[in-house]
């Protein structure tokens, strides 16, 4: 009787579990909903004007009105110079910036392409695109359709540079590979060049209550491990050759845009910081986007380009769940947690 209990204790803390987690998603998803649809476009902002005026308030607010009208005589006298020089027949550098936050499922890469697709009709050689990368990985066919979104820049000869304040990992860094240029923040997470399939299994489970599991498949690898049916020592090693496959390919990509990358010691699904990353060869230098884009404006023009449209529903439940993890994970550990 009391095992009893204790296994039907158990249930119902898994099933409250997961029933206040689907309730803080669909509560966010209500939320999104209710402030109304986004008219589907490109927006674009200019982030020269956006620093300027940051800079101006902080400058307003700290110096005297005869020091304040100086610096301002200075910078606009600069900031014509800099434009005079561009030349009549020459542009000054731009700056494309894109932002991509991952989740498993990629479901920014919807964004993404409408993005790229704008870019490319208007940059060159002589511009660049600064992609701000946050991705912990995820599906492996979703994360490479967004790093084919940055082959479409490789292609055109457009410069690319990703910046990586937080994690560019897994699938996040068979995207940040792509670049010509991968910065990363110190204590950014990088690497995890691996695969992983996980699944549970619910077989011994479901005899233990008298339910038997029937699957009938035409073709001899249509289904291998499953989560009901019970296992075999085959069904596990024909997942293991799949997963050698898609590894095998994953080396691939990086070798052939990072050729100098010592493959033995970084694919091994292991995880760096920036740090550290930067000495094995996975980024070329650290640095944060901030200082990268303020650096960007004394040297061109910046503009950030984003697709503004309203989120699929796909969109809304991961972005909800993922925000629901994150918030758990605070919750629930004071130290270092990853996905």
């Amino acid at each position: 009787m009391m095992e009893f209990l204790s296994d039907y204790g158990l249930f119902l803390a898994k099933t409250a579990t997961l029933l206040v987690a689907l309730g803080i998603a669909i509560a966010m998803i209500a939320g999104a909903s209710r402030r109304g649809g986004v008219t589907p476009g490109i927006q674009v902002d200019k982030l020269n004007d956006r620093f300027r005026e940051l800079g101006r308030a902080v400058r307003r607010a700290a110096l005297n009105k005869a020091a304040f009208r100086k610096q301002e005589k200075a910078d606009k006298k600069a900031r014509k110079k800099a434009e005079k020089g561009a030349g009549d027949d020459d542009h000054r550098k731009r700056f494309f910036v894109l932002d991509f936050k991952g989740d498993i499922r990629a479901t920014a890469v919807s964004h993404l392409r409408e993005e790229i697709s704008a870019v490319v009709s208007v940059a060159n050689g002589n511009d660049e695109v600064v992609l701000r990368l946050e991705n912990a990985g995820g599906a492996v066919h979703e994360h490479g359709l967004a790093a084919s979104q940055l082959l479409r820049l490789k292609s055109r000869k457009i410069p690319v540079t990703v910046i990586v304040d937080k994690v560019a990992a897994s699938g996040g860094y068979m995207m940040a590979c792509i670049a010509d240029r991968v910065i990363a923040a110190p204590f950014a997470v990088i690497g995890s060049i691996g695969v992983l399939a996980q699944l549970p299994n619910f077989n011994r489970a479901l005899k233990d209550r008298g339910v038997e599991w029937e699957e009938v498949t035409a073709g001899k690898y249509k289904r291998t491990v499953t989560m009901f049916g019970s296992n075999t020592e085959a069904d596990r090693e024909k997942l293991r050759e799949e997963l050698e496959e898609v590894h095998r390919l994953f080396k691939g990509l990086v070798a052939e845009h990072r050729p100098t990358l010592n493959l033995d010691q970084v694919a091994t699904g292991e995880h760096w910081y920036g740090t550290r990353a930067l000495e094995l060869g996975l980024v070329d230098e650290l640095g944060a986007s901030d200082d990268y884009l303020l650096n960007a404006i004394e040297h061109g023009d910046v503009y950030r380009v984003r697709w503004k449209g309203k989120p699929s529903l796909q969109e809304r439940v991961m972005h909800a769940l993922d925000a629901a993890a994150e918030a758990f994970g605070r919750a629930r550990w004071d130290g270092t947690w990853f996905r």
